[in-house]
C-alpha cells in the first residue's frame, strides 16, 4: 500500500490532474462507462440485497449522471481564480483566491447505497484535480466489484485506484496518511476514522447518521403524511441513512395516521398479500437478526412478519413507543417505524434539544409559526417541510450532517469545494512602497489610530 501511495503522490505532483481538460475528459468517460455498465449495476444491487432496477435508477445511477453533469457545466467557473479586495492595509495590492486540489483523498463509501455513495463524491473529488483511493464497502460485494471494474476503464491506477476487502483493509488503510479523508458511515465508526485522521492532522469530512425524527402536527394533512413518511422510511428496505427513524404525533390522530400507513404500505408493497419485488431485503444476516431483535411484537400493528432464508421484513409500524424503548437507543436503519406520542411541541422541541442532532428532521404542518419554531429551535444536517429525503435532490442544498451525525458537506458546488482548498495570494505592487510599517515607529502608531477610527466612523 505504502509504494502504491508513493506513486499516486508522485502522479499529483506531476500536475496532469490540476489540468481542468483532462479533469473534464475523464468525467465524461465516466458518465460513458457508467452508462455502458447499466445492467451490470442492476444486477449487482439485485445481487446484493435485491434492489428493485427502479430504485436502483433513480437514487443511485441518476443522481452520479446529474452530478457529472453539474460539474462539467460548472467546472471552469470553478477552477478559475477569483479577485478580491485586500483592503485599506494593503494599498496597491491585488487578493486572488486560488482552488487547488488537496492532493491525496481517501473515500471510504458504505453499503447501502453503495454506487451512489461511493462515485458521487468521487466525481467531487476529480472535478477539483485530486488523486483518489476509493474504499467501497465490502457488505454489498458484487456492486463493489463493479465499481472496481467501472474505476479501472477510466482512470490511471495513479489517478484513482479501489481498495477492496473488509476490516483489515480498512484499518491498512487508515494507518496511512492521505491530505483528506471522506468518509460515510456510521457515527462510531466515523470517530474512530477521526482519530486515525488527527494522528497526521488530515482534515475530515464525515458523513454520519442519527435517529432523524418525522414530527407531525395537528396541522398537518396526514394522508399525505402517512404517504410521503411510508415512501421515505421503507425505501431501499429502510436502510437509508436520512429514512424517518420514527414519528412524533399526537396519540389523537395517531389511529387515522396508522390507517393511512397500513393503506400506503399494502399499495406500495404487497401484491395477493405477498410483499412484491419492489422491496428490498437486509444486506446481511447480522443486520438481519439485530433488527428482528428490535421488533416489539405487542405494539406491532403493521407488519412484524420476519423471513430469515430471504433476510426479509416486512414494512412494519410499532405503535406507542416510548424513548426508553430498545428500538429508540440508536438509528434503526431498516423497515421498522415506531411511532412516539407527544402532547406539545415544546416538548418534542425540548427532546431533540437534548438529545444528538440528526442527519435530517422532517416536519409535516400547515401552520407557518409551527415550522418557523421547528427550523429556528431545532438544529439538524438538513430538513424538509412537509416531506422526507427530497432535500438531497437540489444540487443547490449542501448535504452533511452536524454534531454526531457529521461534518462537512457536498453535493453540487459543494461536491467540488470540499475536495478544494482556497489558497489566499496577495499580489503586491513594486511602484511604491509605504514606509508607515517599518520601524523606527515613533508618533507612527497614532496615525494609524486615527486613519483606523475615521474609517470606521465613515
Amino acid at each position: 500500500m505504502k509504494e502504491q501511495i508513493i506513486n499516486m503522490r508522485e502522479y499529483f505532483n506531476s500536475g496532469i490532474t490540476k489540468d481542468v481538460s483532462q479533469r473534464i475528459n475523464l468525467l465524461v468517460n465516466l458518465k460513458k462507462n457508467i452508462l455502458s455498465h447499466e445492467t451490470d449495476i442492476l444486477e449487482a444491487l439485485r445481487q446484493d440485497f435485491n434492489k428493485p432496477a427502479f430504485e436502483t435508477y433513480t437514487t443511485e445511477i441518476m443522481i452520479i449522471l446529474q452530478e457529472i453533469d453539474y460539474q462539467l457545466k460548472h467546472i471552469h467557473q470553478f477552477t478559475k481564480p477569483k479577485s478580491v479586495s485586500t483592503g485599506i492595509l494593503s494599498i496597491g495590492a491585488k487578493g486572488k483566491i486560488y482552488p487547488e486540489p488537496y492532493g491525496l483523498v481517501l473515500i471510504m463509501s458504505p453499503w447501502n447505497y453503495p454506487l451512489l455513495l461511493a462515485l458521487q463524491p468521487l466525481i467531487g473529488a476529480i472535478a477539483a484535480g485530486n488523486v483518489v483511493i476509493v474504499k467501497p464497502s465490502n457488505y454489498a460485494f458484487h456492486t463493489s466489484e463493479l465499481i472496481k471494474k467501472i474505476i479501472s476503464e477510466v482512470f490511471d491506477r495513479r489517478h484513482v485506484q479501489t481498495v477492496l476487502g473488509g476490516r483489515e483493509a480498512n484499518t491498512e488503510l487508515l494507518n496511512q496518511r492521505y491530505d483528506l479523508i471522506f468518509f460515510t458511515g456510521s457515527p462510531s465508526v466515523g470517530r474512530l476514522v477521526m482519530a486515525k485522521a488527527a494522528l497526521n492532522v488530515t482534515p475530515v469530512v464525515l458523513e454520519l447518521g442519527g435517529k432523524s425524527p418525522c414530527i407531525i402536527d395537528e396541522h398537518a394533512d396526514l394522508e399525505l403524511a402517512a404517504k410521503r413518511t411510508v415512501w421515505g422510511k421503507y425505501l431501499n428496505g429502510g436502510q437509508t441513512c436520512i429514512a424517518p427513524d420514527y414519528v412524533l404525533i399526537k396519540k389523537a390522530q395517531a389511529k387515522a395516521f396508522i390507517e393511512a400507513c397500513q393503506k400506503y404500505i399494502k399499495s406500495f408493497y404487497f401484491v395477493d398479500d405477498l410483499l412484491s419485488e419492489d422491496f428490498c431485503c437486509i444486506i446481511n444476516d447480522k443486520h438481519f437478526q439485530r433488527l428482528s431483535s428490535l421488533i416489539d411484537h405487542d405494539k406491532v400493528v403493521i407488519g412484524g412478519k420476519t423471513d430469515p432464508a430471504n433476510r426479509l421484513i416486512e414494512p412494519t409500524v410499532i405503535d406507542n413507543v416510548s424513548y426508553d424503548d430498545p428500538i429508540m437507543q440508536n438509528e434503526i436503519f431498516g423497515p421498522l417505524l415506531p411511532i412516539v406520542y407527544y402532547q406539545d411541541l415544546n416538548e418534542v422541541i425540548t427532546h431533540l434539544q437534548a438529545t444528538e442532532k440528526p442527519l435530517a428532521l422532517y416536519f409535516f404542518s400547515k401552520d407557518k409559526q409551527n415550522i418557523d419554531k421547528i427550523l429556528t429551535q431545532t438544529s439538524s444536517g438538513g430538513s424538509c417541510i412537509n416531506d422526507v429525503l427530497m432535500h438531497i435532490s437540489s444540487h443547490n442544498l449542501p448535504f452533511g450532517g452536524v454534531g454526531d451525525s457529521g461534518m462537512g458537506q457536498y453535493h453540487g458546488k459543494k461536491s467540488f469545494t470540499t475536495f478544494t482548498h482556497d489558497k489566499s495570494v496577495l499580489l503586491q505592487t513594486n511602484v511604491f512602497d509605504l514606509p508607515l510599517r517599518y520601524p523606527p515607529y515613533h508618533d507612527k502608531l497614532k496615525l494609524v489610530k486615527r486613519f483606523i477610527i475615521k474609517k470606521t466612523n465613515d
